[in-house]
């Protein structure tokens, strides 16, 4: 999954679409994975880097995740 190069995202979990002028927060873990995103990386070294750094399990990381792309992809944040 790519994320859409017009996408700006700051280190406080600020989103801004250039192409829309829609803007967004996010909360740390949800900044931490957008940005792994945009870099390209994909589910098995975002998963490691996220349970790595934060107290969690592999079960309530993948239902989080799936949530978080369902909504990037809702607000159209994706290239698909």
């Amino acid at each position: 999954m790519k994320i859409k190069k017009n996408i700006a995202i700051s280190d406080n979990g600020f989103i801004f679409d250039s192409n829309t002028g829609d803007t967004y927060s996010l909360n740390p873990v949800g900044t931490e994975i957008l940005l792994l995103l945009k870099e390209g990386k994909q589910l098995p070294e975002i998963q490691k880097a996220i349970l790595e750094k934060y107290d969690s399990d592999n079960a309530t990381f993948e239902k989080a995740y799936l949530d978080f792309i369902s909504m990037i992809r809702q607000y159209h944040l994706t290239e698909e």
